[in-house]
């Protein structure tokens, strides 16, 4: 059985996580998504907010499961789940250098595989920091994200 994990902090999920889980999932048997917590992006969602979205996001999804860590390596939560290969995504040459170094280490500790996803190139400048300082100076975003998120947007700096 291949089982996939992708992972993120999805802070807002935006139109380009959605294209990588859609298309991650037509490789795998079974592609686990999880939000990961990265204080260092300072988080508008809760890692339960953005679960839940993302649960309400992918309802008809059968084969894709959504999970939390709060603080793990990913490699870690690889091993734990049986993962045959993590899923990654790049916009742009600075994202692949990263994730190249990122492969590398994990495939040093664990000899998992990495599938690496380039992002459609309508949304490869489409980021969460992006969504998030437009919807805070109250541009309308629904065009790069999902309509419920850009609702939750919409809420979120309603009440600051």
């Amino acid at each position: 059985m291949k089982i996939g994990l992708y992972t993120g902090t999805f802070d807002p999920i935006t139109n380009g996580h959605m294209d990588i889980i859609h298309r991650a999932a037509k490789l795998f048997d079974k592609l686990y998504v999880s939000i990961f917590n990265n204080d260092k992006k300072n988080p508008l969602f809760s890692s339960i907010e953005r679960a839940e979205i993302m649960r309400q996001l992918l309802t008809d999804s059968e084969h894709i499961e959504i999970i939390v860590h709060e603080s793990d390596l990913t490699v870690n939560v690889a091993q734990k789940l049986g993962v045959t290969a993590l899923v990654r995504s790049v916009r742009n040459a600075q994202d692949l250098d990263y994730e190249s170094a990122m492969i590398y280490f994990n495939h040093e500790m664990t000899g998992v595989e990495t599938v690496l996803l380039a992002a459609s190139p309508e949304l490869q400048y489409v980021s969460s920091s992006r969504m998030k300082e437009l919807a805070h100076f109250g541009v309308d975003v629904s065009k790069w994200v999902p309509e419920l998120v850009a609702l939750e947007l919409e809420k979120k700096f309603e009440q600051k």
